[in-house]
């Protein structure tokens, strides 16, 4: 019988958990994992005329419930919603997004960490997975033994691959199985969802999922990145 593992999910702005692993995310909660999701950014204030926090309360408020609902879909463990600047991520000090991270995945004991791609278009999307690939540096007492980088639609395939670290997947996960939990939670992201042809579009979602799958020979997957696997024999 498997043992059951712990994962931390480590986004940057509501909807980009169910973006990269939405499907991968329903699969553990299946297996009887621990799933637990940190979302750092607000994901509001860059947008044009919402620059004042405060008199964007209400869609702050809207967003952080879309985010709840959806991950309640999925059936996640817990969700952290931080206050961090929304596309500003590169404006803070490193340590502190560090440390955030840091405490998070320590707190929740976590084995397994998804998070985004180094190679994003979208700033703190890069400045994420800095801050977890440091806070995950495998020295003495780490207990995470896996880390898995994902692809956001709108963020990884924008970056031209003569400007950052090409997404190159080499880590597939069947979420056939899945595929309708992870479209129910976009769709729980309505005001982050966008017209067809967008990539960030629900259709556009389902067709990667599907030609991700198609590529590995199943019905619908996601792809990563494996940025480390440290195997721990038993004893």
């Amino acid at each position: 019988m498997a043992k059951t593992q712990i994962v931390s999910v480590i986004a940057a702005h509501p909807d980009d958990e169910i973006l990269g692993c939405g499907g991968v995310i329903a699969g553990h909660v299946a297996k009887g994992d621990q799933v637990h999701v940190l979302i750092l950014a607000e994901g509001i204030t860059s947008r044009d005329g919402m620059a004042d926090r405060g008199k964007c309360q209400a869609d702050l408020s809207e967003l952080a419930k879309a985010a709840h609902k959806a991950n309640d879909i999925l059936g996640v463990t817990s969700l952290t919603l931080q206050n961090l600047p929304d596309n500003r991520m590169d404006s803070l000090d490193r340590l502190d997004v560090i440390k955030m991270v840091e405490a998070f995945v320590q707190a929740n004991a976590s084995t397994v960490v998804y998070t985004h791609h180094a190679g994003d278009v979208n700033i703190d999307h890069r400045r994420i997975h800095e801050a977890v690939v440091t806070a995950c540096r495998p020295i003495p007492g780490q207990r995470v033994s896996t880390l898995l980088f994902f692809e956001v639609a709108s963020s990884t395939e924008w970056q031209p691959p003569v400007s950052a670290p090409v997404f190159a997947p080499n880590w597939f996960v069947d979420i056939s199985a899945h595929l309708s939990s992870k479209l129910a939670a976009l769709n729980a992201y309505a005001s982050e969802m966008r017209p067809w042809p967008h990539a960030r579009s629900v259709q556009a979602l389902e067709h990667l999922a599907r030609w991700r799958g198609a590529t590995i020979g199943v019905a619908a997957a996601e792809a990563f990145i494996l940025g480390r696997y440290i195997h721990k024999a038993d004893r």
